[in-house]
């Protein structure tokens, strides 16, 4: 089966819709505790996308308090109740790191093969060299920012997607499909996305969330996933006065980190390896907090990394006499393999959607979280499949419509196998 496409009109379509998604800022934030979501302008960009629900007239819509938005596609089966039901999730907060406030996004209608200077800021460039995916798309269209801001496609890539895939659904009654759940979540960029997810209200058998990059990739595997906090007890005194009684939370804060193996560094692993990776520090020099993430593919290999880090620190303050520290381990997600693999179907049928959207699949693990992590866990099954974007959380980030088209059809695909009940088998 050869690669589907789509009527310019629908294609123009899912551009205004992404366009429309990434100029609403909806940035998340991670160091707010006693707010869900973490900022209102997820519930106001969650409000918008409710309007275009409606409009488009989906049913079950509801929106709640913490910024959970659900809907349904009903079944056009004549026994919807022998197919499962389907999720497709997205994510609608960016990135706290860079801004994502008025974005101005850049569509070069037909992407001439060269390096991208982006207008707002022309010291951002995205190079072939860096991006050699970018000459697959010569002569078609792509969307970048304008340099000053990040653009968004992660999520909101999926958020489009998902609705465009929806309403290609409803306009051509004779694809069969399931009933389709759609869900689109807050805080998941702070690692927050599932905490208030109503498994039981959202009601899916099998979920997917669209937060990757190729059309082709399917991503069963993630990291597992801690974050540790040390906390170091110091000695002040007046520096005036301080020889050989002054010991500094901050000076012990500084030799944890440099204690941490130089291959086992975010900016040193790649491919299968783990990391230890300082996110925070905060203090003076009575006491300090540093706070790391902890990551590994294995539970055993995280627990080695977490009992390195700790008898690193504790071999530190305890050549200082009087110092003192905590050390707390907080569990973050694990790797989604180990349910995926009890049931295969949702990713034997994604692969499947993909050829019959004229793709090769591709699986790959994911070095960073996904809330499909988390809800795998929970009990939904849930492999992350392409959204679209590339260079995520940057300035230079950037996505080609061709494959905002490829994704969104490996969504209708999906749709289509389940309803035909051809999920463990080619056509």
């Amino acid at each position: 089966m050869g690669p589907k496409t789509a009527s310019v009109s629908k294609t123009s379509r899912l551009v205004d819709r992404f366009l429309k998604y990434v100029r609403i800022h909806s940035a998340s934030r991670d160091d707010v505790e006693d707010r869900f979501p973490s900022t209102p302008e997820q519930l106001e960009i969650a409000k918008v996308i409710e309007k275009d629900l409606r409009e488009m007239g989906l049913s079950d819509i509801h929106l709640d308090e913490n910024g959970y938005l659900f809907a349904t596609l009903p079944s056009n089966l004549p026994e919807p109740a022998k197919a499962p039901v389907i999720g497709f999730l997205a994510h609608v907060d960016t990135y706290p790191g860079v801004s994502g406030k008025d974005v101005r996004p850049v569509l070069h209608e037909s992407y001439d093969g060269e390096d991208i200077s982006l207008p707002g800021d022309p010291t951002q460039i995205i190079r072939v060299a860096d991006n050699p995916d970018l000459m697959l798309f010569k002569g078609e269209a792509v969307i970048t920012t304008d340099g000053t801001t990040l653009l968004g496609a992660d999520d909101k890539a999926g958020v489009a997607e998902i609705l465009e895939a929806v309403a290609r659904l409803q306009e051509d009654p004779s694809i069969p499909r399931p009933t389709i759940r759609i869900g689109f979540t807050p805080d998941e960029e702070v690692g927050n996305g599932t905490a208030h997810f109503d498994l039981k209200a959202f009601g899916a058998d099998y979920a997917y969330t669209l937060d990757g990059s190729a059309a082709e990739e399917i991503e069963d595997e993630t990291f597992c996933a801690d974050t540790v906090n040390v906390i170091l007890f110091g000695n002040d005194v007046h520096p005036g006065y301080a020889r050989g009684k002054m010991i500094n939370a901050l000076d012990l804060a500084a030799r944890v980190i440099h204690s941490i193996p130089n291959g086992m560094r975010p900016e040193t692993t790649d491919g299968r390896d783990g990391f230890i990776h300082p996110i925070g520090l905060t203090g003076d020099v009575s006491s300090a907090k540093l706070s790391f993430i902890v990551r590994d593919f294995s539970e055993p290999g995280l627990k080695a990394k977490e009992e390195l880090l700790r008898r690193n620190a504790e071999s530190i303050v305890g050549s200082f006499r009087g110092a003192k520290l905590d050390f707390e381990v907080k569990e973050s997600y694990r790797n989604m393999k180990m349910y995926l693999d009890r049931d295969p179907k949702p990713v034997e049928v994604a692969k499947l959607a993909i050829e019959r959207a004229g793709l090769k699949p591709r699986m790959r693990p994911i070095r960073g979280g996904t809330d499909g992590a988390r809800l795998s866990a929970m009990g939904l099954l849930t492999p992350n499949i392409g959204g679209g974007g590339r260079n995520f959380h940057s300035r230079q980030e950037w996505v080609a419509v061709p494959v905002l088209e490829q994704c969104t059809q490996v969504v209708i695909e999906i749709a289509r196998l389940f309803a035909d009940g051809r999920t463990g088998r080619r056509d």
